[in-house]
Formats: structure tokens, sequence, C-alpha cells
């Protein structure tokens, strides 16, 4: 059998630096050529070389390892279920505070999208006494604290806020978000808001939603925030989720989504895989260089990622545990359903710029250009983020 070190010391030395890229496709390839011989082979050499503890070409091959091993047994729906419940078993409010905070402080990967859209909502809501913000996302609030200062230090009268919050499973999501409500009230009051929380629990999925839950009145002014929402609905329950969030009659929808595409190829294993080992190859080694290498919130993030890699390429292509992640150009053509797509102002696109300089070198914005709308956040000019604003398509909606 050949040796795995043999085989890292041929070839081209920038080859040899990506060997984890390399051994991984090579494995994929013979996966989906059915060759048994080939795929035992490899599996070995990147179980000699692979540590999720290790460097990041290490770490990339331990996580796909993982998910390229359960695909050949068939054990990824089982392997996913134990991977969640071990997560859920160690969750709790101040475990993923740290986490979101510290990735936050290093990296401008989910800030980028909170501080675009809370523009665009105040923007939107201008003026309007009473407003209603449905948000449907995987933030844990961390978004609203400046959206409240933003609102008390308008120069009308401060409007009052009711944030409705979306949490999906209940379990350790809802005991999180009850605590975390508490806190909002708590800042809120301190910010001088009249604020009203408000948590729809869901043991369902997402596309399951009806307008009904969300208690809207005739005098609120609604604004829906959807930050890392619309890939956790089915591909084929996309288009019936646009037409719910439309039957809010919202004034303003900001839709946040990483820039990568695991719908159109689902049905492709290779495809899939080529397109998962490019985005989280990329994710990875923006890890690596913002957090330091003992990091335990770096370590939680790469675990995270370690069970979307499962869910998407050992768990079907139609299986509930993979989040078919769509480009900002696929979502806008099914939000232009039902939306028309709005522009990000200069004093929007100035606070984005603004907080980009708070990071180290390489990141920047690039606004969306042919089929897309919206901006794009860029890691080493390559789009990673989209964020985008909506407006009604019709009148009736303003009224």
């Amino acid at each position: 059998m050949q040796n795995s070190n043999f085989f890292l010391q041929q070839g081209d030395p920038s080859v040899a630096n990506k060997w984890a890229a390399n051994l991984l496709k090579e494995c994929a390839k013979a996966i989906s050529d059915k060759d048994s011989a080939k795929i035992q082979h490899i599996l070995w050499m990147l179980n000699e070389l692979a540590s999720p503890y290790g460097d990041c070409e290490q770490k990339i091959a331990s996580y796909f390892l993982q998910a390229l091993f359960c695909k050949v047994t068939e054990s990824g729906e089982q392997s996913y279920r134990t991977l969640v419940s071990a997560a859920e078993k160690s969750h709790s409010f101040e475990s993923a505070r740290k986490v979101i905070l510290k990735f936050q402080e290093v990296s401008p990967w989910t800030t980028f999208g909170h501080v675009a859209a809370n523009s665009a909502i105040l923007e939107a809501l201008e003026g309007e006494p009473k407003l209603h913000i449905i948000d449907i996302s995987n933030t844990y609030c961390t978004q609203w604290p400046t959206l409240l200062e933003s609102l008390a230090t308008r120069s009308d009268e401060t409007p009052h806020l009711k944030l409705s919050v979306v949490v999906i499973g209940g379990g350790a999501g809802g005991s999180v978000m009850k605590e975390i409500g508490q806190r909002m009230e708590k800042f809120a009051r301190l910010m001088g808001v009249p604020f009203e929380f408000n948590v729809i629990n869901r043991n369902s999925s997402l596309s399951e939603l009806r307008e009904k839950e969300f208690g809207v009145k005739e005098d609120e002014a609604v604004a829906v925030n959807c930050i890392g929402a619309f890939r956790k609905v089915g591909v084929e329950r996309r288009e019936e989720f646009v037409r719910m969030i439309s039957s809010l009659r919202p004034r303003v929808v900001t839709v946040v989504e990483e820039e990568v595409d695991f719908s159109s190829n689902r049905d492709d294993f290779f495809k899939c895989f080529e397109e998962c080992l490019r985005f989280y190859s990329m994710f990875f080694e923006m890890l690596e260089e913002s957090f330091v290498p003992t990091s335990n919130e770096r370590l939680m993030l790469e675990r995270e990622c370690s069970r979307s890699i499962l869910g998407l390429l050992a768990c079907g292509a139609d299986g509930e545990c993979a989040e078919r992640r769509e480009k900002g150009s696929q979502w806008c053509k099914r939000l232009s359903e039902a939306f028309v797509a709005a522009s990000f102002s200069e004093d929007a696109i100035d606070d984005v710029k603004a907080l980009l300089k708070r990071y180290q070198l390489g990141w920047s914005l690039l606004p969306a250009s042919g089929d897309s709308s919206g901006l794009f956040l860029t890691w080493k000019e390559e789009p990673v983020v989209w964020a985008s604003v909506w407006k009604p398509a019709t009148r009736e909606a303003l009224m």
C-alpha cells in the first residue's frame, strides 16, 4: 500500500500544501465511481493524516473524512443525530453567548449582516410610532441592542417596539431565548424604549409557520428580518415560505445568507462535494487567521461546520439534516415573486464600511451585479456573505 508521506512528497510543493483537498477529492471521485478498493485506500490515508486538533489542513481532512466515511457506510443520518444530540446537551446561554460574541469580535462574518439589516430597517420604519420586527434568524438577538440604541436617540418620539423571535425545535434553544428575552427587556428599559418581546416556538420546520402566529396588528409597521433563515427551509418549500412572509405585509424584508450553492447540485454528489470543500476550506482558513490556535470558541464553530458537512454529504439529497444554501442570484429569483429589490442607502453602506475597518485586512464590500441585488461581504476577494433589502411588490401592502 502506498505510503501517505510518499504521496505528499510528490509533485508541485504548492499542491502538496493543499494535500487535504487533493486526497478528499480523490476519495469523493472514487465514491462517485463506486471504486471500493480506492475508497478504502484513501480513507486509510486520510485517517493517518487527519486530526480535529491539528493545523487547518488536518482539520479539513478530519471533518470531511467523517462525512465521507458516513457516506460510504450509509450511517449519515444516525451519526448526524448523535452529533446534534451531543451539541444540545452541552448547549447553554453562556456557551452560546461566548462563541457568538467572540466570533463577532474577530470577524465581520455575522456583524456585516446585522449592520446592513439594521440600517435598512431603521430607514424603512422611520417616523412610525409602533414597530413590529419579526426576527427569523440564528443571531440570538445579538443584532438588536444597537438598533434599540438608535431608536432611543431618534429625534422624534421614541416608538414602541415589538420583537417577535422564531425558535425552531424548542429544547435548549427555547430556554436560551427566554434568558435572552429577559436581558433584552432590561436593556430596553435602560434605553427608555417601550418594548415587547415574544417568542414563537416551533417544533416543526420554518416552512410550517403561518401568519396568525405573529399576532400582527393593523397599526404596526412590520419588518421581517431573515438572517440564515431561508437555508433552513426545504428547497421545495421556499416559494411557500416567501409567500408566508409576504402575507405579513411588511414594509421591509432583510435577507442575509452565505454565498454558496448547495441546492442546484444536490443530486450530483461529486459537484456538491466540490462546492462544499471550496466553501468550508475558505471558512476554516478564515477561522485560522482570525482566532488564536487554542480558542475554544473556534473549536465550537468548527464542530458546528462538521455537522453541516456531514448533513450535506452523507444524509441524502433531500434529507432534513442538510441546509441547502443558495447564492444571492438564486434567492433574488425566489424573492422577486413577491417583493421588489431595494438598494442600500449611502448611509447604510458607510455604516458597513466603518464596521469593516475594525477587523484585520482581507475583508471588503462588493456591490451585487447581474442577476443579484444587494451587497456582498468578501474575504480575500471571494464573496462569502450576501445581504439584501426588499420592499412589497404592491402598494396595498403599504396601506
